[in-house]
């Protein structure tokens, strides 16, 4: 299997190295994504901010939610448990399900879900806000394995885009809620509200941005229902639907071993007989044999991305609110106890950002070396919370954004791995049934989290540092 230059690792020379050059660059950069579909990467991207932005600023509204005397991780298992169930269950159904019937689902139970959040009065039951934030999260489990799932016609700038639009996620859902609330000073209840509708951009995304010739294509070849608005499904292709197709499908793509939707369409206009293995697999979509599908997925990719999330978010939940300073002090840019944790976040956002924005630049292949990367993250973390040897908060940071890094990494190149590695027949599955690892990674972390930050901060107390139990 040919690959390209930025499958196999870094596509651009280090400055100062030999031939190294802003002409250089300008050339590789338009060369890596030549080809590429505008609309794609922007539905997708969108897609991928949508999806998840939500879900951060639930969790940056965490203590208006619930109070002080409440666990942040109880809206943290709100906010992630109900898109494990759904990652873990759906994948064996939702291929039942047109695309644009769960755009539509998946819209109206983020905004219902926002707006339950939003306009339950505060003397009201902290359970009535939390079944709100359990809507949303079903809305992102079953929107992240679908859209996953729809890269696998769209080629592979799709999943970088993709991949950049979670990443993007967590700084624009961050920083718009306390854009609104500390900023601009709207109320919580309004800066919730105004949340609600962002799920229309997810419409205009879908209905809009993104060409349809790829996904009625494969309606024809999988029997879906047919799309709104649209011709017969029988029928053979016509020139409309061809120029809609993405160059980045093309046979040459960097994830797609095989022929891919564009040359396959350009080749013929009439969709092609379906081949024995499609019809073998067909007569087998049983339970018992996707189980056995989503099983040969398991060592692969599903482990190496599980473990980094159960890492990283322990470290997110658990390790973070203990790794303080004395403050105010020299060398310390902070004037309160409480400016460290959300900082903490941000240089994790950023980090995530950047590694997955990467793929198209550049590709790890062996998954489980950041995975086990990142749990020495977590036990150099832990041991910074017990024993206090780091001498600077600013080594934090890059310990922090090095966690970042190797988080994004793993999930987007673990997705990369099945776009390149997993036969057609069954990639499509496959996205989508691998997503249910970093939702069940954080469920674990969420868990591990409370234990482990009361823990270290007594162990912190009873060693004369109680900063953590300070404001």
């Amino acid at each position: 299997m040919n690959r390209s230059a930025s499958s196999t690792g870094i596509a651009f020379p280090l400055p100062g190295s030999p031939g190294s050059s802003w002409a250089m660059y300008r050339a590789r950069f338009k060369a890596i994504f030549h080809g590429a579909d505008t609309s794609v990467l922007m539905a997708f991207w969108l897609f991928g901010l949508i999806n998840n932005v939500l879900y951060v600023i639930i969790l940056s509204a965490a203590l208006d939610l619930v109070g002080p005397s409440i666990p942040k991780s109880v809206v943290l298992l709100a906010d992630v448990m109900p898109s494990f169930v759904t990652k873990l269950i759906a994948p064996y159904f939702i291929h039942k399900i047109p695309y644009w019937i769960r755009i539509l689902i998946f819209c109206g139970l983020s905004s219902g879900g926002m707006l339950l959040i939003a306009l339950t009065p505060t003397d009201k039951s902290v359970s009535t806000k939390l079944f709100g934030v359990i809507l949303a999260s079903l809305s992102s489990g079953g929107g992240e394995l679908s859209f996953l799932g729809l890269t696998h016609y769209y080629g592979h700038f799709s999943l970088a885009a993709w991949g950049s639009g979670t990443g993007g996620a967590g700084l624009a859902g961050a920083g718009l809620y306390v854009l609104l609330t500390t900023i601009i000073g709207l109320s919580v209840k309004t800066s919730l509200l105004a949340s609600a509708f962002l799920p229309c951009i997810m419409l205009l995304s879908f209905f809009v941005i993104l060409p349809r010739g790829p996904l009625k294509r494969a309606s024809i070849r999988k029997d879906y229902n047919s799309l709104p608005g649209e011709d017969s499904l029988n029928g053979p292709l016509t020139a409309s639907d061809i120029e809609d197709l993405p160059a980045d499908s093309a046979a040459v793509s960097l994830l797609a071993p095989g022929p891919a939707i564009t040359s396959e369409a350009y080749s013929s206009h009439s969709p092609r007989p379906s081949s024995p293995t499609l019809s073998h697999d067909s007569s087998k979509s049983t339970f018992l044999y996707n189980f056995h599908r989503a099983s040969s997925l398991f060592f692969p990719y599903m482990l190496p991305l599980l473990l980094v999330y159960i890492a990283e978010y322990t470290i997110n939940q658990g390790v973070s609110p203990t790794l303080l300073y004395l403050t105010p002090s020299p060398g310390n840019p902070f004037s309160t106890y409480r400016s460290f944790y959300p900082t903490y976040g941000f240089i994790y956002q950023l980090g995530v950002f950047i590694s997955r924005s990467s793929t198209p630049f550049y590709r790890i292949h062996n998954l489980y070396l950041p995975s086990f990367l990142q749990i020495a993250n977590l036990f150099l973390l832990i041991s910074q919370a017990l024993w206090f040897w780091i001498p600077s908060v600013y080594i934090i940071f890059i310990i922090i954004f090095w966690e970042g890094l190797l988080g994004g990494a793993v999930y987007v190149n673990t997705f990369a791995e099945i776009m390149e590695k997993v036969d057609e027949a069954d990639r499509e599955f496959s996205l989508g049934a691998t997503s249910v690892s970093d939702s069940g990674g954080i469920c674990v972390a969420g868990f591990l989290g409370m234990v482990l930050e009361v823990g270290l901060c007594q162990w912190q107390v009873e060693k004369g540092r109680s900063w953590c139990r300070t404001g």
